[in-house]
Parts: structure tokens; sequence; C-alpha cells
């Protein structure tokens, strides 16, 4: 039996479909469904929730209602009916977006938080991203396919294989079993701190070995340069000029960029290291990767060293002992002359991003705000005017 109900929103006239749609019953549906839809100004939407299976005849019904209203969308669509849809080429030629599994995080291990999301482990096999933006699932479509890209060229990566609705939320689910993330193996196992700061440097230079095509993914650098543009409306002139120009200064390369690498995205999976939170990936040159990870260990605990403990879970001492020996790591050498070079380099650019962060997007005291913007602006004014260049 097929039935169809209406109702209208802000101007947008919904028909939920209920049943099925073969060649027994097309012709009556079609009449339903015109009826329901006639008089509707606009490109109506049909709510395929309810809706059991569509045959050809029933592909037939959809596609004459496609060239009487152009903008026809379906949604909330079954795997099922979707598949059919799929393999027929109409989700080319018209927008049709799936039904979401619903799952549950309450009580959940919280794997990981970042700007966008939250990790869970919502069973030993499997983990999920929440994102906290209600509107996020082209956000989490462009990261899988992000992540995708990123597997193709040789980076070990967890690609997500579904999308689920987490109460208001959307969120991507991997499956990873029985892993853990390098933050708590580091909790486990302190001494190891060089070894898996050793396997965080190779996948580093995995992925900043990945040369792409100009335009194939965002523009580290445009960004930076925003963020030195800023930083000079706070700094004595001299300073936010060269600091601006430095940043001008750094060769526009293709490498791949992670963009928020850290211990919680590095996942170990029955000996076999995978990247996950990928959504953040763009391309230029190296250091910027490097001013990120400043950030994540040593940077954003400028002010209360509790930071990072509150974030990755390890002390500030060991973070800053893992992001040392990245660095012996990543350049395979014990020069520290050398090694603070890149630091400093790191810094500058590090804390012209946090600055402008802080002023912009801080919703933390306004004490703890204040003691954020002096900290970072003191440092650009004793680090940029030892630094010749921003890159290596």
């Amino acid at each position: 039996m097929f039935s169809v109900s209406t109702k209208s929103e802000n101007g947008i006239l919904t028909a939920a479909l209920s049943g099925r749609i073969d060649s027994v019953n097309a012709a009556e549906a079609e009449t339903k469904i015109n009826a329901a839809v006639a008089g509707c100004t606009g490109a109506p939407v049909l709510d395929a929730a309810e809706l059991a299976y569509l045959s050809s005849a029933g592909l037939r019904v959809i596609l004459r209602l496609k060239k009487a209203y152009p903008g026809l969308k379906i949604v909330n669509v079954s795997s099922e009916v979707y598949e059919i849809f799929d393999m027929t080429g109409f989700t080319e030629m018209m927008e049709i977006s799936k039904a979401y599994r619903k799952v549950s995080v309450e009580g959940c291990e919280v794997i990981g938080e970042g700007a966008n999301g939250i990790v869970y482990r919502i069973d030993e096999d499997t983990i999920v991203k929440v994102y906290k933006n209600h509107d996020a699932l082209a956000e989490i479509h462009n990261e899988r396919e992000l992540a995708r890209k990123a597997f193709v060229m040789g980076v070990p990566t967890a690609i997500p294989y579904d999308v689920v609705q987490v109460g208001e939320l959307y969120g991507s689910v991997f499956e990873l079993l029985n892993a853990k993330s390098f933050a708590k193996l580091m909790i486990a196992e302190p001494e190891k701190t060089d070894e898996y700061a050793k396997q965080s440097a190779e996948i580093l230079k995995t992925i900043h070995s990945t040369v792409l095509k100009p335009g194939e993914l965002p523009d580290k650098k445009a960004e930076a340069v925003i963020w030195a543009e800023f930083c000079t409306e706070y700094l004595p002139a001299d300073v936010g000029e060269k600091l601006l120009r430095m940043m001008r200064e750094i060769p526009d390369t293709q490498n791949m960029i992670h963009g928020d690498y850290h211990i919680k995205n590095i996942m170990r999976q029955n000996g076999e290291n995978l990247l996950i939170d990928m959504d953040t990936l763009a391309m230029g040159h190296p250091v910027f990767e490097f001013a990120a990870i400043y950030l994540a260990y040593v940077g954003f605990s400028c002010i209360d060293h509790n930071n990072v403990k509150d974030f990755l879970g390890i002390s500030y001492e060991q973070a800053r002992a893992f992001w040392n020996a990245t660095l012996r790591s990543y350049f395979d050498t014990g020069d520290e002359a050398f090694l603070r070079s890149i630091e400093n380099m790191s810094a500058v650019i590090g804390y012209a991003r946090l600055l402008r962060r802080t002023v912009r997007k801080s919703r933390d005291s306004e004490e703890y705000k204040t003691k954020m913007i002096d900290y970072c602006k003191n440092t650009l004014c004793e680090l940029v005017p030892q630094t010749d260049k921003l890159y290596f």
C-alpha cells in the first residue's frame, strides 16, 4: 500500500512517501504524489523515510516529477532505496540524501576534541567524530574526500565509512579495531616518548613528501599572511612589518600538510599507525605544520602549563620532550642551534596565529585573555628581531 502526506514549513512543501512504488501501483502512486504537490510554487521535497521499495516503474514516476519540478529533492532515503537511486544514476541528476543511522555517545570515552568536533569511542571496534556545527554534512563529506585523497597518495589514514546522526548533530564513523591513540600509549609508557616521537616524525615525512597540484588543497600560506596582517595592529611598526615580510617570503610549495597533527590524532591499530581528523588538510611549506605542532605541545600552554594536560593527557614536561624529540627525528640531527632556529620559526608563526585567535575568538576570562595577548605580543617582539626567515 502506498500513501502520501504533506506539510509546509517556511514556504517549502514536503511530501512524505510511505510504502512501495512498483509496477502494480505506479500509476496510482503518481496520481497521489501529483495531487499532493499540486499548486506548489517552488520545488517540493520528497521525504522517503517510509518509502520501502522503488521499482523501475517508480523511478519513471520520480523522473517525470523531476521534469515538472527541476529543483526536486529527495531526503531521508533508506540505504536500500538509495542504492537503487545510485545504481540507476539518479543521484547524479538530482539531490538525494540518505537517512542517517542514529547513535548515542552517552557514557562513551572521549578520545579527543578539536575546534570542529569531538571524537568518541562508541565500542571497541568503532570511533565517531561528532561535529559541533549543526550544519556539518558538507564538512563531513569534504573530510571523507580529503581522507580518501590522502590514503590514495600513500598517507596512512583511517577513512570514515559512514555518516550518523548524534542527537541534533552529525558524525563520521571510523572502524578502528582496538586502536589506541599515541596519547594513551604515552600515558601508559612515558619512557617511550622518544620512540613515539620518532614514529610521529616518520608519518610527518610521508605527509610532507606528498606534493600536490596547485589549488588541490587550501593554501596555508595565504591563511598565515592574514594572521601576520592582523598582528601588525598589535605590534610595534618595525616588528609587525618584519613579521609580515617574512611570512610573505615563505616559499610557495605544494607539500601536503595535516594541519592538526598531534598525539591524539595518531592511532595505533594492530601495529600500524593511522591518522584521523583529516578536515584540516592543506598545502604549503612544512614550517606551517611545525607551527601548529608547536602550539599543540607548547604554545597553547604558555600561560597555564595544565592546558596540555587537559588537551592531550600528558604533562607539559612530557609534551616539551616530545616536541624536541620530534624535531630531532624529523631533521635527523642533534645540532641544537639548528633545532632552536626551527623552534623559533615555529613559535613566531604559531604565536601570530594564537594572537589573532585569542583576540577574535577566545572564550576565556578577560584576565586570561589579556595575559595570553600580552604573552603573544611580548614573545613576537622578542623573537621576530632575532629571526631572519621563517622557512628551512
